[in-house]
């Protein structure tokens, strides 16, 4: 086994077609199909079984990978460490964020990150929650910035960064917006649900964290609101909103201001059971963390406690 192999053998895996592995390898795919060969003569035993429909590991090859990734994740952690050690200004940091929340504190941080580490180069992926620890758990990526509930923590390390309310976002001028009231609990006026239970809602799509949580708090009022429609952005359904078409449940990020631009003519206002849900760097339990992710992580934990969601 040597780390050009590994490499080769872990790509197929990943790409499951063999011409898509040669183009990512930059090598042919005859040149990739002879190196798989000298593998498999050598270790005695088919890696893969091939069809039109992808290459799947047999027995022999899943046994093969798991080795292989563990030992392409130790010299990524030697790496890490090397560099740290000759020069913790340069490298690569390969972080993950979410659409919204992660594309604002990219904006806003990362200037102040390139003064200090002009030569560390950063690779951006927006993913949502379990894309992001699933690419955190193979070693994609360094670190991952995520807004997740507590049932959603793996066993990677998490580093909390902040907490954020979910709101009510109703047009301003609904006649409820006037029954709400002042709270302790919250930086925003409580809002009992009775007084839009008829209202349309547009949703966050039912895969999200969101929709957890917002079935959730419906479900303590005892009925689920009519949906207009599910979508991926809260932007999307604040803009409805913002037209007076609907109400929606988003995080406080959008209230604060944070968001790129400002929505007009939306009100917003808190659960009267107040859910929140954690922002958090996280990444894998066990790997090195260099000098540059934890001054990104920094930055993050400023960027965050600023805007006193």
């Amino acid at each position: 086994m040597n780390l050009k192999e590994i490499e080769y053998v872990v790509t197929i895996a990943e790409e499951q077609k063999l011409a898509r592995a040669a183009e990512k390898l930059f090598v042919t795919p005859s040149a990739l199909t002879q190196q798989l060969n000298n593998i498999e003569r050598e270790i005695g035993t088919p890696l893969f079984y091939r069809s039109r429909n992808g290459w799947v590991p047999t027995d022999a090859g899943l046994i093969y990978l798991k080795s292989a990734k563990e030992i392409l994740q130790i010299r990524h952690e030697t790496d890490k460490k090397l560099q740290d050690l000759v020069d913790s200004h340069q490298g690569t940091l390969t972080i993950g964020i979410t659409s919204e929340h992660g594309s604002s504190m990219f904006t806003h941080i990362y200037p102040l990150f390139h003064q200090l580490y002009p030569e560390v180069t950063i690779n951006i992926y927006e993913n949502n929650v379990r894309g992001q620890q699933q690419m955190i758990a193979s070693g994609e990526l360094d670190l991952g910035i995520l807004t997740l509930s507590e049932q959603q923590r793996t066993e990677d390390v998490y580093i909390p960064l902040a907490k954020e309310e979910i709101l009510l976002a109703i047009p301003n001028i609904h006649p409820a917006c006037q029954l709400a009231r002042s709270t302790s609990c919250s930086a925003y006026p409580e809002l009992d649900l009775v007084h839009v239970q008829y209202e349309p809602f547009a949703m966050m799509y039912k895969q999200s964290t969101m929709y957890e949580m917002i079935r959730k708090c419906f479900q303590e009022c005892q009925f689920y609101p009519d949906t207009l429609f599910y979508n991926q952005r809260s932007g999307t359904a604040l803009e409805m909103v913002s037209a007076g078409i609907c109400c929606s449940v988003v995080p406080s990020f959008f209230a604060a201001g944070a968001y790129r631009y400002p929505f007009e003519n939306v009100s917003f206002f808190s659960f009267p059971s107040h859910p929140t849900w954690d922002i958090a760097a996280s990444y894998k339990k066990g790997s090195y963390l260099t000098d540059a992710a934890q001054y990104f992580i920094k930055l993050a934990k400023e960027y965050w406690g600023r805007l006193s969601l």
